[in-house]
């Protein structure tokens, strides 16, 4: 097959979750297809350009400066975002370049296959019903948590506005395109239940199951390590409410408990927490399987998010137990007991974390069980098997809007 694939970044240096599974994805579909990889291309961040050989046949870039959330300009898309009926999150990634780039191509290429990775690309797109959506979580869901778990009135506020707009959105572009493919059946059926959408499926996360393996010598010298991007408003309210609600629950019976806070970009209220002694908050690494081998127990806090986070899968596939709440571990088939610890109350959460942490044996029947889930079902040569077949389905006319 020719495929066309568009998406707003390269995927070097891989630091998200949604990076983690289109690179795998790609690097999978590259081996036996021609893919064209369309993407903004940033200047400061030369590698993943240069890198993108790796996953596809050519990669066009596109100019396009994406506002820093901490700049004078995004503040000026928030305000502007009181007023258009895009989400902020999604008028960031407008640009003509991209817009010209795909209906060049198209105009040159008959391609087989085309997927517009994520929501977000989709606002540079004329027409979209021979298109595949690659949709990585339900963004209208992740808005309303927001909503609902803001720290003021005035953010809930905007984040209530902005979901109600994001849903709008995101509704009207997967009724539009020819297919649509959610990475948990979770997401499928809210997107069915709620947006109408009918072609649609599910392909699961997978895990590089060997690259994560544990070596033999590697010791346990941590307690609880989380491994997320702090960029992510998901994860920066998880971390939050963990170090204001739980942490201290669990000090208060086991004090010396160590927390290492793995992650790109962490904002100032996160660092601050490094204050503390038994917290380490480290920003980007070179690598966080160590962080995941020599921690005992791995958290994953969120309120907040949608999709599945491939962070516990990583976890598992590194033999390191998980705590998690319901948020945390949605769309994932771990089960309470048996392959993760599930927890959504600061009690809950704290209990889980201090019973893991006092039993060496308990930790071990855990990652153990969750292991072999993962090797037995989400390598992602298995995975990206039931992404092709999603794609070369037929593309069927879409609904008129």
């Amino acid at each position: 097959m020719k495929i066309l694939w568009v998406k707003t970044d390269f995927l070097h240096p891989t630091t998200r979750g949604g990076q983690i599974r289109t690179l795998e994805m790609v690097r999978e579909l590259h081996k036996h297809h021609e893919l064209h990889y369309v993407a903004f291309d940033d200047p400061a961040n030369p590698e993943g350009l240069a890198r993108s050989r790796e996953y596809c046949s050519v990669a066009h870039p596109v100019p396009h400066k994406v506002v820093s959330k901490t700049s004078p300009a995004f503040a000026a898309q928030l305000v502007a975002g009181l007023f258009s009926p895009i989400p902020v999150s999604g008028m960031r990634y407008r640009s003509q370049a991209m817009r010209n780039t795909i209906a060049h191509l198209q105009s040159q290429h008959s391609f087989d296959a085309k997927v517009c990775d994520f929501l977000f690309p989709s606002i540079n797109i004329d027409r979209l019903d021979d298109w595949t959506l690659f949709q990585h979580n339900v963004e209208a869901v992740i808005w309303e948590r927001h909503a609902q778990s803001g720290r003021t009135p005035a953010h809930k506020a905007y984040f209530a506005l902005q979901a109600k707009r994001m849903f709008a959105w995101e509704k009207r572009v997967c009724l539009s395109v020819g297919h649509t493919i959610a990475v948990s059946d979770i997401d499928e059926q809210v997107m069915r239940s709620r947006f109408g959408v009918t072609r649609i499926s599910s392909v699961p996360t997978g895990v590089d199951t060997a690259y994560f393996e544990r070596p033999a010598d590697a010791p346990v010298s941590r307690d609880l390590v989380f491994v997320g991007s702090m960029d992510w408003m998901p994860n920066i309210d998880g971390i939050r409410w963990f170090l204001s609600e739980v942490f201290p629950k669990i000090q208060a019976k086991r004090p010396g408990t160590t927390l290492a806070i793995v992650g790109r970009n962490p904002p100032q209220s996160i660092l601050d927490s490094a204050a503390n002694p038994l917290v380490s908050v480290t920003g980007t690494v070179p690598d966080v399987r160590p962080y995941l081998w020599e921690s005992a127990v791995s958290i994953v806090p969120l309120r907040v998010g949608g999709g599945t986070r491939l962070k516990i899968f990583e976890a598992i596939a590194a033999s390191t137990p998980v705590v998690s709440t319901t948020i945390g571990a949605e769309g994932l088939p771990v089960v309470h007991n048996q392959t993760a610890q599930i927890a959504d109350t600061a009690e809950a959460f704290a209990a889980e974390c201090l019973n893991l942490l006092s039993n060496s044996d308990g930790r071990e029947q855990i990652s153990q069980a969750a292991l072999r889930l993962v090797l037995d079902n989400f390598s992602w040569a298995k995975v990206t098997e039931r992404f092709e077949s999603a794609l070369v389905r037929p593309a069927v006319p879409a609904l008129s809007q």
